[in-house]
């Protein structure tokens, strides 16, 4: 399985780069790549500015089709990725977790073509598993400009794996603004003490 990490987006309403944003004095992103080295063998990054992510020695690859999105990202992450699945991550989640991402994955199999987390009664189809044959219909999308991803989830078998622990620090908070960027530091400090 390939790991995919999305680093598009314009970021308008924190004004940073989410994916340099620093918790425990760690970027996101080297957080993020050090648990996916551990889980999978290829890693793709997908970002408007590949030159930012050099230093990681990764595969980065621009959108297909710029301006669409997480829709955009997925397509373009799907169209490179050399496995049948590929997890997807977004850059702007701090406490991803190996044990999680690994529950998630196991579920790839059979004739599911997408598995989502269903966690606090919401799907988090930007922590999730997208198989390859979900690929064309994404193309489709993001060419219309239909770029809801909880839209393709009518067109495919879907496992939404549900039996997820609760466990601290939270592994799909995300960060949109700079409150939120504030209260990933108050909740790594509590989690540490």
């Amino acid at each position: 399985m390939t790991g995919a990490i999305l680093v598009g987006g314009m970021n308008s309403r924190i004004g940073l780069k989410k994916a340099f944003l620093e918790i425990g004095e760690k970027r996101i992103i080297d957080r993020t790549v050090e648990i996916y080295r551990s889980i999978f063998d290829e890693i793709i990054i997908i970002t408007d500015t590949p030159e930012d992510y050099r230093y990681l020695k990764l595969k980065t690859y621009t959108d297909l089709t710029p301006h669409r999105g997480s829709m955009g990202g997925i397509y373009t992450g799907l169209f490179y990725s050399k496995s049948d699945y590929t997890f997807f991550t977004a850059c702007d989640m701090p406490f991803i977790n190996e044990n999680v991402i690994n529950q998630i994955i196991s579920e790839a199999k059979g004739d599911y073509d997408i598995i989502v987390p269903y966690f606090k009664h919401r799907l988090h189809p930007l922590h999730a598993v997208y198989s390859m044959r979900c690929m064309e219909t994404f193309k489709i999308m993001v060419e219309e400009q239909r770029l809801k991803i909880k839209d393709i989830f009518l067109k495919f078998r879907v496992k939404r794996v549900a039996d997820i622990a609760e466990i601290e620090p939270p592994p799909f908070f995300n960060i949109n603004t700079m409150e939120d960027f504030k209260q990933a530091g108050k909740i790594y400090s509590a989690w540490l003490h």
